[in-house]
């Protein structure tokens, strides 16, 4: 190997093998039993979580709803899951009938969706228990169950040129639903409560990423490879 100049190409060599260390620590189950990209992720899911409680607003949207009329077909893909969407609109005070993989729902569309934002509610809180003991079923699985439904019925009220209820509905199923289901059994934290990790994650990374780049700058500066701005010839 040509080594054009050892102080640059020993100071290369340790900042990369300080570098791979971390790197290595990082891969370690050393924060408290899990690695740093595992206590990274789940950091940044409960902060996450802290600042996604969108459900008082939902709450306030779906007021405009009352008394406004659903009678909707919602297809879906088995007759298993239209008997079990059935429990939801049938808990929820609707008419909720089943033929073959096809839901008949007549029901107060305002009604509906504050059933649907009780659980919800008590996904984001992680009180699964209360959903699971409502329909007796997974409370995931009843979840996912009212996504797909509200997802199908918001398509349905476009299609009717009722453009006010589909966008509540919509509003329900990404305000509500998805952040309850995504963010269950994780506990939320607010963020102003972590801002000096928050801080030193960002730092760190920025700083880290640096790190690498000078130790292979340092690393092939030693060995004579740099890049050098070409001169320009002078035509005579």
């Amino acid at each position: 190997m040509l080594i054009r100049n050892k102080k640059m190409f020993s100071v290369g060599a340790f900042a990369a093998t300080t570098f791979l260390g971390v790197l290595l620590l990082i891969f370690s189950p050393v924060f408290s039993g899990k690695n740093g990209l595992q206590f990274a992720d789940d950091s940044f899911n409960r902060l996450s979580k802290g600042s996604s409680y969108f459900i008082p607003k939902a709450a306030k949207s779906i007021e405009a709803l009352a008394g406004r009329q659903l009678r909707q077909e919602i297809k879906l893909d088995k007759a298993e899951d239209a008997a079990d969407t059935a429990k939801l609109f049938a808990a929820a005070g609707a008419t909720a009938n089943v033929k073959e993989c096809s839901l008949f729902v007549d029901g107060d569309l305002g009604t509906i969706l504050k059933s649907t934002l009780c659980d919800a509610d008590a996904m984001f809180k992680n009180n699964g228990k209360f959903v699971s003991d409502k329909y007796g079923m997974d409370e995931k699985k009843a979840m996912k169950a009212w996504w797909t439904a509200l997802s199908k019925i918001e398509k349905n009220l476009k299609k009717e040129k009722k453009i006010d209820m589909a966008k509540v509905v919509t509003e329900v199923n990404k305000k509500a639903i998805e952040p309850a289901y995504n963010f269950y059994t994780i506990e939320g934290e607010n963020v102003a409560d972590h801002a000096g990790m928050m801080s030193g994650l960002l730092v760190f990374y920025v700083a880290y990423t640096m790190w690498w780049g000078y130790s292979i700058f340092f690393l092939f500066d030693g060995l004579g490879l740099s890049m050098k701005k070409a001169k320009v010839k002078k035509e005579a």
